[in-house]
């Protein structure tokens, strides 16, 4: 086959496979949905084309003299030492160059690391592994709460074929309004994480101890999906980000929502559950929270087996003490802060009566208050 048909049956093909295909093996970065973003990628493209000439320049010279000025051909090099004009020439010229790049690199800095007069305000803490959002308002009412990874379990262990968003969706995005400059306060609770978002141009490192700011204006509405990229334990890969970008008035009646979810979680702190609903609450909770180092038979994994164990067959005191302060020096979390009293109740709950332990046990909501004071 010639090199023309060749090209072209190459053409063809790729012509052939879907948008989606082509986007995911694209080479270059995208501008994404910020004007801090375009920037960026103007910024990109324009440093790129200065190293593109520089190449083209220095190679060309290179291989014309290799090609017309070999020692087979007769010539012979020329016998100088410190040329003035030489030595200006490539002193001045990389200045000019550098200061051409530096030029639109120091203003396109400026503008991305500009937190100032943002509209809302949101304190994203990393945890292993999930992200932790609280919507920080002037009145006090702030509004908080886990995004975990919503992948089923099937797909990651391929009993089931994988979705379209594989290990990029979540159970509780973060939402935010569009064309309102929101700040993100990004810091973590026990390791390095890494929140990124690559279309709406934020990346920052969550490091405990420590905030980082970052900012975004999101201009068009959408549904937008990052990862940790910091290596932040086994299941670093199972932390995705998921940012919904909104209108105001979708984003006020979803921060309403949010507020009378609140308001009802604690009325429901004081309200005696059956064992049923208990179980079924505990058995969300588990999986969503305990699944993935405890195993879905409770048959361990990361962490220590649940069935038959002597913290979920034992004293219900040292059981609640392990759910809510976790255990020090080992990737057991403490849950006290993350799951409301009722989920604490309803997954301590289910761990003691699930997976063949059946200790018939019941704890309520106001238990696991008690404890948390006591």
């Amino acid at each position: 086959m010639s090199i023309k048909k060749s090209l072209i049956t190459a053409g063809a093909a790729l012509s052939a496979l879907p948008v989606a295909a082509l986007a995911q093996n694209q080479v270059n970065m995208s501008p994404g949905v910020t004007q801090v973003g375009a920037e960026i990628y103007d910024l990109h493209m324009l440093i790129m084309i200065i190293c593109i000439v520089i190449g083209i320049g220095v190679f060309g010279v290179m291989l014309y003299s290799i090609i017309y000025h070999r020692k087979s051909k007769g010539f012979v090099p020329s016998q100088f030492h410190e040329s003035t004009k030489v030595e200006i020439a490539w002193t001045v010229v990389p200045f000019l160059i550098l200061i051409g790049m530096a030029v639109p690199a120091t203003s396109t800095l400026l503008e991305v690391y500009d937190n100032d007069d943002a509209e809302l305000d949101i304190l994203i803490t990393g945890h292993q592994w999930k992200w932790r959002y609280e919507y920080l308002n002037a009145d006090g009412e702030n509004v908080s709460f886990f995004s975990n990874l919503a992948t089923p379990q099937e797909e990651i262990y391929n009993s089931e074929a994988k979705g379209e968003h594989y290990l990029l969706e979540v159970d509780e995005p973060m939402v935010i309004p569009v064309n309102t400059k929101v700040r993100f306060l990004i810091t973590a609770n026990d390791v390095i994480h890494s929140w990124w978002v690559p279309e709406i141009a934020v990346k920052r490192d969550a490091i405990p101890g420590f905030i980082n700011e970052a900012w975004s204006k999101v201009e068009q509405e959408g549904i937008y999906r990052g990862q940790c990229t910091e290596l932040c334990g086994s299941y670093h890969g199972f932390m995705p980000i998921v940012v919904h970008a909104v209108s105001h008035d979708e984003f006020d009646g979803w921060m309403a929502a949010k507020r009378a979810d609140k308001d009802a979680q604690i009325a429901a702190a004081s309200v005696d559950l059956s064992l049923d609903a208990l179980m079924t609450e505990g058995e969300s909770v588990y999986k969503t929270q305990c699944l993935a180092c405890h195993g879905a038979q409770g048959e361990g994994g990361v962490g220590k087996a649940i069935a038959g164990s002597s913290i979920a067959m034992g004293d219900l005191g040292v059981h609640l003490d392990v759910g809510i302060k976790g255990v020090a020096g080992t990737a057991m979390q403490a849950f006290g802060a993350q799951l409301t009293d009722v989920e604490m109740a309803a997954v301590i709950t289910y761990q003691r009566n699930a997976f063949g332990n059946n200790t018939g046990d019941v704890v309520q909501p106001s238990d696991v208050a008690q404890h948390k004071q006591g």
